[in-house]
């Protein structure tokens, strides 16, 4: 009897590790290692749209976007409560709370191949950066 209650101990502790680490690689989002596809920027006309979550962070954190376009961001909030839903991009000097739920416009000028943007929480924890190539 001891060994069946110990195996579903086991079982019941591997099963919430498995969790754990599905919701951690489910919400930190960004690219994987050899993963060359990126769908959150999307490229219309002579204009491109990069599209980040906000909720524990930034997601993804990593982007790669077309230089010398006109760019909009939108940083999408479902439930957002933690120092994610501040946010500040230094280089344009942008700083706003962004809505617990909803979708925040951001128009970003053209900027030059190599030159990156970053976004950043209130506190400095979290950050996403964008490179122009």
């Amino acid at each position: 009897m001891k060994s069946i209650a110990t195996s579903v101990l086991l079982f019941v502790i591997a099963a919430a590790l498995v969790s754990v680490v599905a919701v951690t690689l489910h919400t930190r989002g960004g690219a994987k290692a050899g993963d060359t596809t990126q769908t959150n920027v999307s490229v219309v006309g002579g204009s491109q749209t990069i599209e980040i979550s906000a909720k524990g962070g930034f997601s993804p954190r990593d982007v790669t976007a077309k230089a010398d376009t006109a760019t909009t961001l939108k940083i999408k909030t479902s439930g957002t409560f933690d120092c994610s839903s501040s946010l500040t991009i230094p280089k344009l000097g942008y700083q706003t709370n962004l809505p617990p739920s909803g979708e925040t416009v951001v128009d970003v000028p053209p900027q030059k191949a190599g030159s990156t943007l970053t976004g950043l929480c209130s506190m400095g924890m979290y950050s996403f950066t964008i490179r122009f190539e």
